[in-house]
């Protein structure tokens, strides 16, 4: 049966996700057409944006989710300052930026790039599912192809991989700010929950990723065929990265 408020039991469900919630589960939630909530959806961002709201809803990694307005981040983080969650070194930023702006790649690829052995930044980039196995290049040797995840989407705040800043934004984004903030990896870690300050934290660690994808080379190789693994995913990637891993094939 349908709430009888179904505006207000719609934000209830997003107010107590710290994930994005799909439209479909909304729909199932509720016990209402995917048609009417995403009609609830668009009323409800709009009464956000129109009193000018400390939340705002966002659509982030095939989902709906409730994240601080960027302008009232600062006092979160005072609030949650001690709930930090994961943060990324230096390191493995260059390899997701890496991965996020030249998917398929193989490790190989990675590492002629940065110069250096990439087997522990993988192999913890994979234990986090920010990166995940596509399959096999055709190529001699049939190398593991390294792609991102839905979960990689949803750290960064973005809605696809279309919404990766490109080389001229970057440039808006930096000129934005103060010279005093310009130290990109100065990065406070985004503290976990539902209001948590996402935009504000989230984005400095995108501008890394998006600094260092902008930098990236150009190639004139064509793209790998990719094919299916075969046999033990687990083995192949111990195998290559030379220890235990526990990656989500896609």
């Amino acid at each position: 049966m349908p709430p009888s408020n179904p505006l207000a039991a719609l934000e209830a469900l997003l107010f107590s996700s710290d994930q994005p919630l799909p439209l479909s589960l909304l729909a199932e939630s509720l016990d209402l057409p995917p048609d009417q909530v995403a009609e609830a959806l668009r009323e409800l961002e709009a009464a956000y944006t129109a009193r000018d709201a400390g939340v705002q809803l966002r659509e982030i990694a095939g989902g709906h989710l409730l994240v601080t307005a960027p302008e009232h981040a600062e006092w979160v983080g005072r609030l949650l300052r001690g709930k930090k969650r994961m943060r990324l070194s230096r390191a493995a930023l260059e390899s997701m930026a890496i991965v996020a702006y030249k998917q398929p790649v193989t490790k190989s690829e990675i590492e002629a790039i940065r110069g250096v052995d990439s087997s522990a930044v993988l192999a913890t980039l994979l234990e986090r599912n920010l990166v995940t196995i596509r399959g096999r290049s055709k190529v001699v040797g049939r190398p593991l192809l390294y792609g991102t995840t839905q979960e990689f989407l949803d750290y960064f705040g973005l809605r696809d991989l279309g919404e990766l800043p490109r080389p001229e934004e970057l440039r808006a984004l930096v000129a934005a700010r103060e010279p005093e903030q310009l130290d990109m990896m100065e990065i406070e870690a985004r503290p976990l929950g539902a209001a948590g300050a996402l935009e504000s934290v989230t984005l400095s660690e995108l501008e890394v990723v998006a600094q260092v994808g902008s930098d990236l080379p150009t190639s004139s190789d064509q793209p790998h065929e990719v094919e299916p693994i075969g046999g033990d995913l687990d083995e192949a990637v111990a195998e290559e990265l030379g220890r235990e891993a526990g990656p989500r094939a896609e």
